[in-house]
């Protein structure tokens, strides 16, 4: 398998870390996206949505990562990190996508850099609306979090899907400066993901292309 990946994209990192848990080889291919490089057009013919992940698994190439991460407990079935039970992967579903629909699509890379070139918003706007979206979207995966989450992961003593979108969203939230002291049951389940190996080895600073 090969993972064209950029070391502080969220969606790449939910990707890194469905690998390493499952224990799955992989080819790193780096596409930087500060230099635009996932707009080349060969990596276009590749994927259309010319964003990364892309995974290429034998003749397969499939992009977006919850796509992906699907792709590989189909493949892949152990540690399964989406439930075969039908409310269980429900409220796994429920908080990663809470995670991967409502706060990562208007924060990522793409939307605050046409935020500050074409709208010309100021770095104090930039911040103010990512911060805006991260509070907005914390305050309702705290809120599962309390109903329904339960162990050590976001459910249950094994990770799933949901530890997956959480960690790199929590990660991109640290590294942008957000106040996260109100959110002790997300902190909580982000300290204890981090001090397992499989997501300490698909971390940001422990990939080829990393750049403080």
């Amino acid at each position: 398998m090969q993972l064209h990946s950029f070391f502080n994209s969220s969606t790449s990192y939910r990707v890194r870390i469905a690998l390493a848990l499952k224990g799955l080889p992989y080819e790193y291919l780096p596409v930087n996206l500060r230099k635009q490089e996932q707009r080349a057009t060969d990596y276009v013919a590749k994927n259309p949505s010319a964003g990364v992940p892309l995974l290429v698994d034998g003749d397969t190439q499939l992009s977006q990562s919850l796509a992906i991460i699907d792709y590989l407990d189909a493949t892949h079935p152990e540690p399964r990190l989406i439930p075969a039970e039908t409310l269980a992967r429900a409220r796994v579903l429920e908080l990663s996508d809470a995670i991967s629909c409502d706060i990562h699509p208007v924060n990522n890379m793409r939307i605050l850099r046409y935020l500050q070139d074409v709208l010309r918003a100021s770095d104090e706007q930039k911040n103010a609306w990512y911060q805006h979206w991260i509070k907005e979207g914390l305050t309702a995966v705290e809120e599962l979090l309390a109903r329904h989450g339960h162990g050590p992961y976001c459910f249950g003593d094994a990770p799933s899907l949901a530890d997956c979108c959480l960690v790199p969203q929590v990660a991109n939230a640290q590294r942008m400066g957000c106040d996260l002291s109100t959110y002790p049951r997300i902190l909580r389940v982000y300290e204890y993901c981090n001090a397992q190996p499989a997501f300490q080895q698909a971390a940001p600073s422990r990939q080829p292309d990393y750049i403080q």
